[in-house]
């Protein structure tokens, strides 16, 4: 086939690359098109989320013998067949078509390990580890396939989602037993699976084992166990590898910062988390609201209403707002600590944003205002009030 036709069949919306496909053999006056145009079409409207109708026809075609314009499926559409369905859910399906695949008696129709991954993925995703197992087992003495690192991560991923983590440690011990050797995403995996057990010790000695085998961490492998260690007090502990991360040149995102963050107002360490908002986004570091938020809510819960007010304002001079409930905790503190002054700057800044306070924090608003007898201030909240309704 001339090649122009295989970037348009990726390029065309679902519906026209699925017409072209069929214009093709009166276009290239062939009989059939070439298993490579029909592959592009299929995975171009597998991926496509649009036009699930036009996937549906060509599936039709696909199955029908009486269509005269499809070559006879391989290994490859036959993948992609699987993919499709495990995408969807419909494992029953997708092993259908694995069924088909193994009772072709020809050369380029035979599982891969692409259509055992496929599969084990969806099983593992819908934890259904022992069937997942089995069929990693089929692959390996059945069909003398050799699994990689995805296959193996796919399994040790299932069974540390469902906390069983000593399995997925066996997983680990016998890939590296039959010489494939654990990657990054391997040692991360694994690494998180510990954590979210809580277990700091094993995520802490998975993490050394990486390192003494010659494998650089990532930033996955860094941000679960700052995270895990964060969480259960040991923050220091968790800079330092931030730290570490820079010094190694990987570095540390959004999500690894909002774990430091989450760790230092746990310990009521909240000079720190407003020293480290105030400067990471001078070093290039791209903050988001959750990042702002956390340390809001800490500051509001703590009573340090004057610092919470002093970092609403930074919040808004960078675009970002607080948590609707951390904004009528702020303006409420402030009245109860007498600071109803700051209470209405802040109430004119919030309302810019498109907040309006609840009704308990209203009446606490007019309340404080009548009491320090600031009669217009009163009336201004009173106009806001009917103005937004």
């Amino acid at each position: 086939m001339p090649t122009p036709f295989l970037p348009l069949l990726r390029l065309l919306p679902p519906d026209h690359s699925l017409a072209l496909l069929r214009l093709l053999p009166a276009l290239l006056r062939r009989g059939r098109v070439s298993r490579k145009a029909l592959a592009v079409c299929l995975d171009r409207l597998v991926s496509s989320r649009r036009c699930p109708d036009v996937l549906t026809e060509l599936l039709a075609d696909l199955r029908d013998p009486r269509s005269k314009y499809l070559p006879q499926p391989n290994t490859c559409i036959y993948n992609i067949l699987i993919k499709h369905y495990v995408k969807k859910g419909d494992l029953g399906t997708a092993f259908q078509v694995f069924d088909e695949m193994r009772k072709m008696n020809c050369a380029d129709v035979r599982p891969s390990l692409v259509t055992y991954s496929t599969l084990i993925g969806g099983l593992c995703r819908g934890a259904q580890m022992k069937e997942a197992f089995e069929l990693f087992e089929d692959m390996i003495e059945k069909d003398r396939i050799v699994p990689d690192q995805l296959t193996y991560n796919l399994l040790i991923g299932g069974f540390c989602r469902l906390g069983q983590v000593e399995k997925a440690q066996s997983i680990f011990g016998f890939m590296r037993k039959n010489e494939c050797e654990p990657n990054a995403f391997n040692y991360a995996t694994l690494i998180n699976g510990h954590c979210k057990k809580g277990e700091v010790e094993a995520a802490r000695g998975v993490f050394e084992e990486m390192i003494r085998s010659g494998v650089q961490p990532d930033a996955v492998s860094y941000t679960s166990l700052v995270g895990c260690l964060c969480r259960h007090g040991n923050v220091d502990e968790g800079i330092n590898l931030v730290q570490e991360m820079w010094q190694k040149g990987c570095k540390a995102d959004v999500v690894t910062y909002n774990l430091l963050l989450e760790g230092l107002c746990k310990d009521r360490r909240i000079a720190e988390a407003v020293t480290l908002l105030e400067k990471l986004p001078s070093e290039g570091v791209q903050l988001n609201v959750a990042s702002y938020r956390i340390v809001m809510n800490c500051l509001c819960s703590c009573g340090e209403m004057e610092k919470a007010a002093g970092l609403l304002g930074m919040m808004l001079g960078r675009g970002f707002v607080p948590h609707y409930a951390a904004s009528n905790m702020l303006l409420i503190g402030l009245c109860d600590v007498g600071r109803v002054s700051d209470a209405t700057v802040t109430l004119y800044g919030l309302v810019d944003t498109g907040f309006m306070p609840e009704a308990r924090c209203w009446a606490r608003l007019i309340e404080s205002v009548f009491r320090e007898r600031k009669l217009r201030r009163s009336i201004e909240l009173l106009d806001v009030l009917i103005a937004e309704g």
